[in-house]
């Protein structure tokens, strides 16, 4: 009868010690700042925790937690690499057909946030495979309406642009709490190794076309430069001469009004000087005789260059000396 009282009582204070320790263990969890948290109490969600820190709830098994990260995750399809970061392609999801019905093999990465939480738990059973079953038909879609061309060469942004749109669309209706941030084309190749040297050939010759017309463009740039260097050279010379020849022309019209305004003071006089200026340049080095009217001589005055009349003047000096 004792004994099994004992046993009784160690079973009892074996459970009690059991359950002080699930409730020690149980009634507190820590959100870091990465990471957000859903209560759950019996089964259903009753509080998201976003901010960080120690918090606390009631125990196991009336409330549980589930802690995800607020980072971004990356869904790998067409390949997936393993610890030992080796890469094993998965042929069966990269084999596609473009829309000219050629065989091309494309793998990408989607990256992706778990925005909503309770959602991402419980509107799905398994979202991960969800979005993976959504990523496969997206990229599918996409490349049977591409040609081979675009999916190998320059179409591929296009194909990235086009791949998220869809997949943001489609996972917006299935509403499980993702957002999709982007996705990249990791490889986009042909199956067939003559082919694929055949478009790699294609794509060079591409990029040494464009090289060319880069090196064309940038001859045009230079030579138009300089032809609009040579333009603007030309125009301020022109605008100096435009100048040169305002202030000559106010400098002539200058002169002009000061002998006007001494032949108005003296028309006579004037008249005379000007006639005789006129003569000195019409008619260089020449003797000038000037006549009265009766056409007897009165007097002369000989117009002669200035370096003449000085020569004249030393030679008289000379003679002078010589008289002397």
């Amino acid at each position: 009868m004792m004994s099994v009282k004992r046993t009784l009582l160690t079973t009892g204070l074996v459970i009690l010690a059991i359950i002080v320790l699930i409730t020690g263990f149980t009634t507190w969890y820590t959100v870091d700042e990465s990471e957000q948290a859903v209560v759950i109490t019996f089964g259903q969600a009753t509080e998201t925790i976003t901010d960080a820190g120690l918090h606390f709830k009631l125990p196991w098994p009336i409330q549980k937690v589930e802690v995800l990260s607020k980072e971004t995750y990356s869904l790998q399809f067409g390949y997936e690499t393993t610890k030992d970061g080796e890469i094993i392609t998965k042929d069966s999801e990269t084999k596609m057909i473009t829309g000219d019905e050629n065989i091309v093999l494309t793998d990408l990465v989607v990256q992706y946030k778990i925005s909503d939480p309770v959602k991402y738990l419980f509107q799905s059973e398994n979202p991960k495979q969800l979005l993976h079953h959504a990523t496969s038909s997206a990229i599918r879609s996409i490349i049977g309406s591409s040609t081979i061309d675009e999916a190998l060469t320059d179409g591929k942004a296009e194909i990235e642009k086009k791949t998220r749109d869809l997949l943001v669309s489609v996972m917006e209706n299935y509403d499980i709490g993702v957002t999709i941030l982007a996705v990249k084309l990791q490889d986009v190749e042909l199956p067939n190794q003559e082919v694929r040297a055949a478009f790699t050939a294609v794509t060079d010759a591409r990029e040494t076309k464009n090289t060319k017309i880069n090196e064309a463009k940038k001859y045009e740039n230079q030579k138009i430069s300089e032809a609009q260097g040579e333009k603007d050279a030309i125009i301020s010379r022109a605008e100096a001469e435009k100048i040169a020849r305002i202030q000559q022309a106010e400098g002539d019209v200058a002169v002009f009004n000061k002998l006007y305004n001494e032949y108005v003071g003296n028309k006579q006089i004037t008249r005379q000087r000007l006639i005789l200026e006129t003569l000195e340049e019409v008619l260089p080095g020449a003797k000038i005789y000037i006549m009265n009217d009766d056409g007897e001589t009165l007097k002369y005055l000989p117009l002669v260059p200035q370096q003449t009349t000085t020569q004249s003047k030393d030679e008289k000096s000379k003679e002078g000396g010589g008289n002397s």
